[in-house]
C-alpha cells in the first residue's frame, strides 16, 4: 500500500500546473529546504547522533599526560635528605582500560541508537506536519483569494444593480425601498469584501511564514494519490507507519535501557592500568644520586561498590518512573493517531459530500437567479427577490470554493497521519533529499578528540522585507539569509 501511494503521490505532482505559475510542488520544495522548523529538527537529530559517540567514548581507553615544574623551599627535620630542592621537572603518562563496567557502557550505547531512531522517526512526523502547514498554506491562499474575487465581482454586480434602481425609481417605476434595499445590498457586499481581503492578507502571511517567500499566482494543485477506502484501513496503516508512534515506541525502548544503566551502580568495575613516570633534578646538588630517573607500572583496579547511600535504588527508580511515563505516552500517542486518522477521514467524506451539494447549490441558484431576473423585468418579481438570489448564488460559490479546499487539506492531512506526507513519499525533485544517515556515520563512531566542525550557518530564508528592516542595524549575529 505504501509504495502505490508513494507512485501515485509522485505521478500526482508530476501533473502540476502551468510552468509560468507557483506550484505545490514548488511550495513543498522551497518547505523542505528553507522551513527554520525542519532545519531546526535536523540539528536535534544530529544532537542524538553525538550521543551515540558520547556513550561509545565511556568503553574506550583513557590517555592522561602530566608535567610539572617544582622547586622545595624549605626542608627541615626528618626531610631534609640533603638532596638539591631543584627545581624537578617530572612527567608522566596514564592509560586507563575499562574492562568491566556492570553492562553500563553497551546499554548506554544500545540506548543512545535507540533514541537516534526515535530522533528520525520525529524527524519524520515533523516534516509531514510541516508539509500540512505549507499545504493549508497554499489552498488557504487560493480559497481566499477566489472568494475575494467573488465579492468584488458581487460589489460590482451589485452597484450595476443599484445604478438600474435610481434610474427607474427617477421615472416612477420603483419605490425609494427598492433603493433603500439596493443600498443596504451593496454596502453589506462591500464589508464582506474588506472582510474577505483580511482573510487573504492572513493567509498570505501564513504562506510567507511557512514557505519562506510571499506567494506569487498559485496553480490549481495535482490530484491527491489513492486513498484508503474505509477508515478501519486507514487506521491500520498509521499504526504501522504513523512517525508519532515509532518514536513513542523507540523512546520507551530506549528508556528501558535506562533502567539497566542505572542498575550498573551497584556493580563493581574493573579497568587495566599502565602508567610511566620520569623525574629530573635540572640543578643543584644531588650527592650520589642520578638527576633522572623512570618509572613504570602496570595492574587491574576493581572498584567494588558497597553502600552508596541509596543512590542506586533512587535512580533505579527514577528510570523506572520515567519508562512508565513513556509508556502510558506510546497509548496516549496511540489514541491520538487513531483521532486524526478518523476525524481526518470523517473530514474529507463530509467535503467530498458538500462538494457535490454545493455544485447542485450554485448550479441551481445560476438558474434561479436568471428567472428572478427575467421575472422581474415582466413585473412578477421584486428587487428584493433579486438580491436575494444574487446573495444565494454568492452563498453558494464561497461554500463551494471552501469545500475544495476542505477536501484537499483533509486528504492531505489523512496521508500525514498515516505517515506517507514526507519528501520521500511525495517524490520531491529540488535536490538531493536530507540523508539522516550521513551524520549518524560521521560523528556515532568519532574517536578523534580534536575533530570539530565550524559554526552552523543557518540555511533557512528570512522573510522580512527592506521595508520592515528594523533602523537600528542588521539581525541578530550570525542570522543570515541563504541564496534564493
Amino acid at each position: 500500500m505504501r509504495h502505490l501511494l508513494s507512485c501515485s503521490a509522485l505521478l500526482a505532482l508530476a501533473l502540476a500546473s502551468p510552468a509560468a505559475a507557483d506550484t505545490l510542488r514548488e511550495a513543498l520544495v522551497s518547505t523542505y529546504r528553507f522551513n527554520p522548523t525542519l532545519n531546526g529538527q535536523r540539528e536535534a537529530l544530529r544532537v542524538n547522533d553525538a550521543s551515540v559517540a558520547i556513550a561509545r567514548a565511556a568503553g574506550r581507553p583513557q590517555v592522561a599526560a602530566t608535567v610539572g615544574l617544582n622547586r622545595d623551599l624549605t626542608r627541615s627535620g626528618v626531610l631534609d635528605t640533603g638532596r638539591s630542592k631543584g627545581p624537578i621537572v617530572s612527567g608522566g603518562v596514564d592509560l586507563s582500560v575499562p574492562l568491566f563496567q556492570g553492562g553500563r557502557v553497551r546499554n548506554s550505547v544500545d540506548a543512545a541508537r535507540t533514541r537516534v531512531e526515535a530522533g528520525r522517526a520525529t524527524l519524520r512526523a515533523v516534516e509531514g506536519d510541516v508539509f500540512v502547514q505549507a499545504v493549508q498554506a497554499y489552498m488557504d491562499v487560493i480559497r481566499d483569494r477566489n472568494v475575494v474575487e467573488l465579492n468584488r465581482n458581487q460589489v460590482q454586480v451589485l452597484s450595476t444593480n443599484l445604478e438600474a434602481t435610481r434610474d427607474r425609481f427617477q421615472i416612477g417605476d420603483l419605490t425609494r425601498t427598492d433603493v433603500a434595499q439596493s443600498e443596504s445590498r451593496l454596502a453589506l457586499a462591500r464589508s464582506n469584501l474588506a472582510l474577505a481581503q483580511g482573510r487573504l492578507l492572513s493567509s498570505e502571511a501564513f504562506y510567507r511564514q511557512v514557505i519562506g517567500q510571499a506567494p506569487g499566482q498559485l496553480a490549481s494543485p495535482p490530484p491527491l494519490p489513492p486513498l484508503p477506502a474505509t477508515a478501519e484501513e486507514a487506521v491500520r496503516i498509521a499504526l504501522v507507519e504513523n512517525p508519532d508512534v515509532i518514536a513513542v515506541v523507540r523512546q520507551t525502548q530506549a528508556a528501558g535501557l535506562d533502567v539497566r544503566v542505572a542498575g550498573a551502580d551497584r556493580l563493581p568495575t574493573v579497568s587495566g592500568v599502565v602508567s610511566g613516570d620520569y623525574i629530573n633534578t635540572v640543578s643543584g646538588d644531588v650527592g650520589n644520586l642520578g638527576r633522572s630517573g623512570t618509572q613504570t607500572s602496570v595492574g587491574v583496579n576493581t572498584r567494588i561498590p558497597i553502600y552508596q547511600g541509596g543512590l542506586p535504588s533512587a535512580r533505579i527508580s527514577q528510570a523506572r518512573a520515567i519508562e512508565g511515563q513513556l509508556l502510558e505516552r506510546t497509548i496516549e500517542t496511540e489514541r491520538a493517531v487513531v483521532q486524526a486518522v478518523r476525524s481526518a477521514y470523517a473530514s474529507l467524506a463530509a467535503a467530498r459530500q458538500a462538494i457535490t451539494s454545493n455544485e447542485v447549490a450554485v448550479s441551481a441558484a445560476q438558474l434561479a437567479l436568471e428567472g428572478a431576473r427575467a421575472e422581474r423585468s415582466v413585473g412578477t418579481r421584486t428587487v428584493l427577490d433579486v438580491l436575494n438570489a444574487e446573495q444565494e448564488l454568492l452563498n453558494a460559490q464561497v461554500q463551494l470554493v471552501s469545500a475544495r479546499r476542505d477536501q484537499y487539506v483533509a486528504g492531505f492531512q489523512l496521508l500525514n497521519a498515516m505517515g506517507q506526507a514526507e519528501a520521500d513519499d511525495l517524490g520531491l525533485d529540488g535536490g538531493p533529499l536530507y540523508d539522516p544517515l550521513g551524520n549518524y556515520r560521521q560523528v556515532a563512531g568519532q574517536w578523534n578528540d580534536w575533530s570539530s566542525e565550524g559554526r552552523y550557518v543557518p540555511r533557512s530564508t528570512r522573510t522580512v522585507s527592506p521595508e520592515e528592516t528594523p533602523v537600528a542595524g542588521p539581525p541578530a549575529s550570525g542570522v543570515t539569509s541563504p541564496p534564493r
